[in-house]
């Protein structure tokens, strides 16, 4: 008895323990069969000891099933997880629907991992996109749906809940900029930005507005409309033809009444990151002006082939500052103006996920203005700067 209890003891027992055993062993006044049960309880505390040590918990916790239940699970690079249903990621923030916390608002760079219960949509640099269950582990994205592939975390530009739908598709944003003065002088100023965009993996339709109207003391001083449209259809990840590029400009204090322009061309895709999208492109076209007024001598409408260039771009600079430009420059003869480009610079200051208050930089020029009936020749260059909000869909 004695060797068992010593050998079944060694290792499990801290030394002053197997000591004070040996000496309640020892004891005077108990026979060989309270020494026994002595045995079995030291044998039994023994046991429970190795029983409690077997059922501790894993160090590194997971959600029992990726895909059980109705959770998306996500867990924060401290090793945090909270469940809930992911709402969309977009400009590298997380939205999140938590029951607990309710909704939250995570950084892309802050996610550890990320095991959905529900399909998202997933869309990628280089026009890719995936549709399926998505596990992240660290910098890995798996998407499980009709096939398994796996992307670069970096790659990811956004997320949505739910299977494609043709809103997924669309870029919204609408600038309206305001200006009502009384007083000395009565001035009523409206400037409207909008830029529509269209991008799935192989096409892109883009669709832009910008429009100023400025009436002082009952005299209309200032109204101009532009519209523009451009298909660009992607050959690879970068290289993309234009079927058709449209452009339509209205401004009777530059004696136009209207200008028309369609073309079809070529582009390259420069950058496209998470931070940046920036595009060039270019083509020939057909551009025909209809004048405001005219000397009796001259047409009121000039036809002439154009060369269009153009250029887009987007920055993120910080998570609350973006910087957008849309430059387009076309080459006409000379009865038609020469060269006539429209420019529009604007910086985003985040006020909310779909609100953002802008100021934004406009400049239109017509080298050789026609002049008008009267004689009076418009002067080449306008230049507006408008401060104002925009939505964001």
């Amino acid at each position: 008895m004695e060797q068992v209890r010593t050998d079944c003891g060694r290792g499990l027992f801290p030394p002053r323990w197997l000591t004070l055993l040996r000496k309640c062993f020892a004891m005077n006044g108990l026979n060989d069969s309270g020494r026994a049960m002595l045995a079995m309880f030291g044998l039994f505390v023994v046991c429970a000891g190795v029983a409690v040590a077997e059922t501790e918990p894993p160090g590194d916790w997971q959600p029992q099933s990726e895909y059980a239940g109705k959770f998306d699970w996500i867990q924060t690079k401290s090793g945090e997880w909270v469940k809930g249903r992911i709402i969309a990621m977009y400009d590298g923030d997380l939205e999140f629907d938590s029951d607990e916390f309710g909704d939250l608002t995570l950084g892309w760079h802050k996610i550890e991992q990320i095991r959905t219960s529900q399909v998202v949509n997933v869309r990628l640099l280089r026009n890719r996109s995936a549709v399926g269950k998505l596990v992240l582990v660290g910098d890995e994205v798996t998407v499980y749906g009709q096939q398994v592939e796996q992307f670069d975390k970096r790659d990811v530009l956004t997320l949505t809940a739910g299977a494609p739908k043709e809103i997924n598709f669309w870029d919204m944003d609408v600038f309206v900029g305001m200006s009502i003065l009384s007083g000395n002088s009565d001035v009523r100023e409206a400037t409207l930005l909008a830029d529509f965009k269209r991008r799935t993996i192989l096409n892109r339709i883009l669709l832009d507005f910008a429009g100023s109207w400025n009436v002082t003391d009952d005299v209309d001083v200032a109204d101009s409309q532009r519209v523009g449209l451009k298909w660009d259809k992607f050959i690879n990840d970068r290289f993309f033809v234009s079927p058709i590029f449209g452009e339509y400009f209205r401004d009777p204090f530059q004696n136009i009444r209207g200008r028309y322009t369609v073309g079809f061309g070529l582009g390259y895709q420069l950058i496209d990151s998470s931070k940046v999208d920036w595009s060039l492109s270019g083509g020939p076209g057909y551009q025909e002006t209809r004048f405001e007024s005219v000397p009796t001598d001259e047409d009121a409408t000039e036809s002439t082939p154009v060369l269009a260039v153009g250029t887009r771009a987007e920055w993120e600079i910080f998570n609350w500052l973006d910087l957008d430009g849309n430059y387009r420059l076309q080459l006409v003869d000379e009865a038609s103006g020469s060269y006539n480009h429209h420019m529009v610079v604007s910086f985003e200051f985040s006020v909310t996920r779909i609100l953002d208050f802008d100021v934004s930089w406009i400049w239109d020029r017509i080298e050789n203005p026609r002049a008008d009936a009267a004689g009076i020749t418009p002067r080449p260059d306008d230049f507006r700067t408008a401060v104002g909000l925009s939505f964001e869909f």
